[in-house]
């Protein structure tokens, strides 16, 4: 069995998206939920001052129960880029988490 839940939320001046989905699979007496999420923020830059770009962060997590037979793995990345379009200069902040629960089914 597999289920599929997906969100595509978009602000009305379309300077924020959110993505979202959650997969739950069970397969051979185990349950896997798998979660993802991005996240978008797009601002204009008046000024050519590129060097206040905010640092990358990365983050990492596994955690293992081996009396309860669960297993999560949790990554998420924070970062920024630059785009130019039509002679304006944009800064994108995105963020994106993904993150894995498996689980024993009784």
């Amino acid at each position: 069995m597999r289920d599929l839940v997906v969100k595509h939320l978009t602000s009305p001046d379309r300077r924020k998206k959110l993505i979202s989905s959650c997969e739950t699979t069970q397969l051979k007496g185990r349950r896997t939920i798998i979660r993802r999420h991005f996240v978008y923020k797009i601002i204009d830059i008046n000024d050519c001052d590129l060097s206040e770009r905010p640092a990358p962060e990365v983050y990492v997590r596994r955690i293992c129960n081996h009396f309860k037979r669960q297993e999560t793995f949790f990554y998420r990345l924070k970062s920024s880029l630059y785009a130019k379009s039509n002679g304006r200069v944009y800064l994108i902040l995105f963020g994106h988490s993904f993150k894995i629960d498996l689980e024993p089914i009784f």
